[in-house]
């Protein structure tokens, strides 16, 4: 496995950096936190002008990327910077699904995308599922040439801003059973959709949806009926990669903020991170950093691998992620003091994102469980 950034990625990853480190100071991001929508249109254009979009989708889907090392890349630079743009919900997510199941129609969407011009929504997770992707109790019923959907979603991201909402329903089996799980295309001001939005403390915003009688054509289905829960696997795989980079980078700029104020912070006439104490905790900070780069690596290079190898190697990401954040956002706070706990400080909004990582398709124990499952398969 290679680890180097091809020149491609290298060039993409040095102007995504100096981007954003130029327009997304503290006080910006704040702004957008504080705003109605809950992410900037100007931003989301320019981000889309870089071509930082159409990164992660392949030549053949209109993209130029779309690989691990890709997703890696452009999320662990947006972490870095502490981006609350919903680039995964709309891109990895809402977009993949178009590409994996969608019909010709459906998948031209796509373009608009990548161009900047289209927000999209997962509507899948439930009140009563957890992190069980197969928990599906939302229906979808033929009612003449037409199909209506009933049901709850709940943490819907982005769904405020999106022009469509992508909403899985059962059109047979039960609730927990992995087939009989449809995808529909449902425009996000549709008859029957109704919101209750709200900001999600890390940044961003979600909406609680109820889907009352939402009729649908047939020509709404993303791919074959019932057969929707390979799809979702594979792009909440895909997900769980782009998540663990965005950590990485997240728990980078946590490690830079706290070297900088142990050096700068003085007691008895010196700096404070030359105290043993202090240097030999944040020394396993870096440790810890590490180890974390290197399982962002393995899962990225495996994404590509079959179901069973990839999730594996995704589980363990996911879970190691989980604990090294959990240790970085708390020693970075503590190493600070109170500072670290103001709005206008860096590390507050950094740190909070870092925790809330783990809250989003599964925490360090769900997937320790799903390593050790996959493991005995």
């Amino acid at each position: 496995m290679d680890f180097q950034l091809t020149e491609e990625r290298q060039m993409l990853q040095d102007t995504l950096r100096r981007f954003l480190s130029d327009r997304y100071t503290t006080t910006v991001r704040n702004e957008i936190i504080e705003s109605d929508t809950g992410l900037s249109a100007d931003i989301w254009s320019e981000l889309a002008e870089l071509g930082v979009i159409g990164a992660l989708f392949s030549e053949d889907d209109g993209g130029f990327g779309g690989a691990g090392f890709d997703l890696t890349t452009v999320f662990e630079e947006l972490g870095r910077a502490g981006v609350v743009e919903p680039i995964l919900d709309t891109a990895i997510l809402g977009g993949g699904l178009l590409v994996a199941l969608g019909n010709d129609a459906q998948k031209a969407l796509v373009e608009d995308i990548v161009g900047g011009g289209l927000h999209l929504a997962f509507a899948h997770g439930e009140p009563t599922s957890r992190y069980d992707l197969n928990r599906v109790e939302t229906t979808a019923k033929q009612q003449g040439d037409q199909i209506v959907l009933n049901g709850r979603k709940a943490v819907v991201v982005n769904a405020e801003a999106a022009g469509q909402l992508i909403v899985s329903a059962r059109e047979s089996g039960a609730a927990g059973d992995e087939s009989g799980i449809s995808l529909f295309l449902v425009p996000a001001d549709a008859a029957g959709v109704s919101m209750r939005g709200y900001p999600l403390l890390a940044g961003g915003r979600a909406a609680e949806i109820v889907l009352d009688e939402v009729k649908v054509g047939p020509d709404a289905r993303l791919g074959a009926a019932g057969d929707a829960y390979p799809a979702i696997l594979d792009v909440v795989a895909r997900a769980n990669v782009a998540l663990s980079a965005e950590a990485l980078g997240a728990m980078e700029t946590a490690t830079e903020l706290t070297r900088e104020y142990l050096m700068t912070r003085k007691q008895f006439g010196r700096p404070i991170g030359t105290f043993q104490a202090l240097a030999h905790r944040f020394s396993d900070m870096l440790i810890e950093l590490e180890q974390a780069r290197s399982a962002v690596i393995n899962a990225a290079g495996h994404l590509a691998e079959g179901a069973t190898l990839r999730d594996r190697h995704i589980a363990s990401t996911r879970n190691l992620i989980g604990r090294v954040g959990r240790l970085v956002a708390e020693e970075s706070i503590q190493m600070h003091g109170g500072i670290a706990m103001t709005q206008e400080y860096e590390l507050a909004h950094i740190a909070k994102r870092i925790v809330m990582t783990d809250h989003r398709f599964g925490d360090t124990d769900y997937h320790l469980e799903r390593f050790i499952a996959l493991s005995a398969a």
